[in-house]
């Protein structure tokens, strides 16, 4: 079965090097690896262990970075529901970015694409959602003075002039082409990609959009315009999606209770979850697993420790290597991963009860928000 990976969709089992391929981007080689973490002055769990596996110019951007030339950071959420485990990847692996290069970042909270998208979206149950988001946010601990948190709907009439001009270089043609509209999409979603565009050019340095690699084609069609619009072509890190607890085909959904992990989930039901939906990658009976052993690769568990088990390469080598040669069973991982992800939930849960008080910075105090509140894009 072949898969398919669209802003809106993942179906199938993901081919990365087929993807790549597909998209046009380029594998993040050992040699960009090496450059990255030597300019950042340090490493991160996702550089080094291929999360972040590929990416548009970003080379580029590193050589402008090292002549003196910042670059500034681009993510966003779109708020469909609660926040996952793996909604937190892109926004952790953001945070390395923003201080290890000082960069300012924004973050694009795409009310009004949800509402578009969603046929049963409500107005009301998309505004409850993106300001609980904004909280898990928020929790992850970006600058506040270097970090501008907006809602679409809010900010819209900053950036509408903007918008405009980047509406006005894009025809139907070419949105028809990138995202598979059709005659019957409404014409909301079908401007939507000028607003999703905008926040790339709220400077004139080089954008770098470190996101889940399905969000791509927004950045494909930035890429043919920016330069006309007298701005860069953005680049981009691309993630690898997070497995959902069921199985490798597919990506967790905020709409599918046992594909994920939510932030605001219990110990009681990371525990129950994992255990009765974690997709294993071990053998039948005890007696087999003994002998043959588990398969890391399609092992839901042991591919969320490869994500969060961070700065110890040497205990996740260990757990790969005892659970491939029979030692470590599957019920035995799996206690291994809850323990991890109710560690990194409870730290999570813990820094959103202090990050109240930090919403309003992003959004309206801090330095960078109030520069932004005070300009429009013309």
């Amino acid at each position: 079965m072949d898969f398919k990976v669209t802003p809106w969709e993942i179906t199938g089992k993901v081919d990365y090097d087929k993807l790549i391929k597909r998209f046009g981007t380029k594998r993040i080689t050992p040699k960009l690896r090496s450059r990255i973490e030597s300019a950042a002055k340090g490493s991160d769990v996702f550089i080094r262990r291929d999360v972040c596996f590929s990416h548009r110019d970003f080379d580029i951007a590193l050589d402008e970075y090292l002549h003196g030339e910042k670059f500034f950071l681009y993510t966003g959420r779109g708020p469909s529901g609660k926040m996952h485990i793996g909604h937190l990847v892109p926004m952790l692996f953001t945070k390395w970015l923003q201080d290890a290069f000082d960069a300012n970042l924004y973050i694009q909270i795409t009310d009004d694409e949800k509402f578009l998208f969603k046929s049963d979206a409500t107005q009301d149950a998309i505004e409850r959602y993106a300001n609980d988001n904004i909280l898990d946010i928020a929790a992850v601990g970006f600058n506040p003075d270097k970090t501008f948190i907006f809602k679409d709907t809010e900010y819209i009439g900053h950036i509408y002039p903007l918008v405009e001009r980047i509406a006005k270089k894009i025809n139907y043609n070419t949105v028809k082409a990138v995202f598979g509209f059709t005659d019957s999409t409404n014409i909301g979603m079908i401007s939507f990609p000028a607003i999703e565009i905008a926040p790339t050019m709220f400077e004139k340095a080089r954008c770098v959009i470190p996101a889940s690699i399905d969000q791509d084609p927004y950045w494909r069609v930035q890429r043919d315009i920016a330069e006309d619009l007298g701005y860069k072509k953005t680049a981009a890190l691309h993630l690898k999606l997070l497995t959902a607890l069921t199985g490798p085909e597919g990506k967790m959904s905020a709409s599918m209770p046992e594909t994920a992990i939510y932030l605001s989930d219990t110990p009681e039901e990371v525990h129950n979850k994992i255990m009765k939906y974690a997709f294993s990658g071990g053998q039948e009976t005890k007696e087999l697993h003994r002998k043959l052993g588990g398969n890391t690769d399609i092992d839901v568990s042991f591919q969320w420790l490869h994500y969060f088990l961070e700065q110890d390469d040497s205990k996740l080598e260990k757990i790969r290597n005892d659970y491939r040669s029979g030692r470590m069973l599957s019920g035995e991982l799996k206690e291994i991963a809850i323990d991890k992800i109710n560690a990194l939930l409870k730290l999570h849960n813990k820094r959103r009860e202090s990050a109240v008080k930090l919403v309003e910075q992003y959004m309206y105090k801090g330095k960078l928000a109030e520069e932004m509140w005070s300009k429009t894009y013309r």
